[in-house]
């Protein structure tokens, strides 16, 4: 019996490795279009830094009735594969920005995380979709966690 379940936990351990090692591309850029407290787009850009490991930096703005802002967020993100060209990706970081209230002009800091999934064509194209809960150190800005849904599309290369 330990000998089946050793071989079984080894069998486990070699599948997980041989899934870890899919390739991600050395950059994409693109667009990152979401709604957090308002619709927003940002410019989105991912570097490889091995180890099915990433940077991703977005550039964007938000607008609602009550603020617009403009920020930048970097995240250092997880990759892992799901089945065929589908990955899923674990992400932190922080960001800064500014914005402008009919009350209040100011600049915020911000941590967050990321959650998401992503499928990669056969085309230097990749198409996600992710969550990312913010939470801002400015009450003027905001003063709870917002969480920003997005679907995003980039190229590749």
């Amino acid at each position: 019996m330990k000998k089946i379940k050793t071989l079984l936990i080894l069998g486990f351990l070699a599948l997980a490795t041989s899934m870890s090692a899919q390739q991600i591309s050395k950059n994409a850029i693109g667009l990152r279009l979401g709604d957090n407290d308002g619709f927003g787009g940002e410019i989105s850009y991912q570097r490889y830094i091995g180890d099915n490991n990433r940077l991703e930096f977005d550039l964007g703005f938000r607008d609602n009735d009550n603020v617009e802002a403009f920020k930048l967020v970097g995240l250092y993100q997880w990759v892992r594969p799901l089945d065929g060209n589908f990955n899923w990706y674990l992400g932190a970081g922080a960001g800064i920005g500014s914005f402008d209230t009919p009350v209040a002009d100011g600049s915020f800091a911000l941590v967050a995380g990321n959650v998401g999934i992503e499928y990669n064509f056969n085309i230097p194209l990749l198409l996600s979709l992710d969550i990312r809960p913010e939470w801002s150190f400015d009450d003027d800005y905001s003063d709870d966690v917002d969480f920003d849904i997005a679907l995003g599309i980039r190229y590749q290369f």
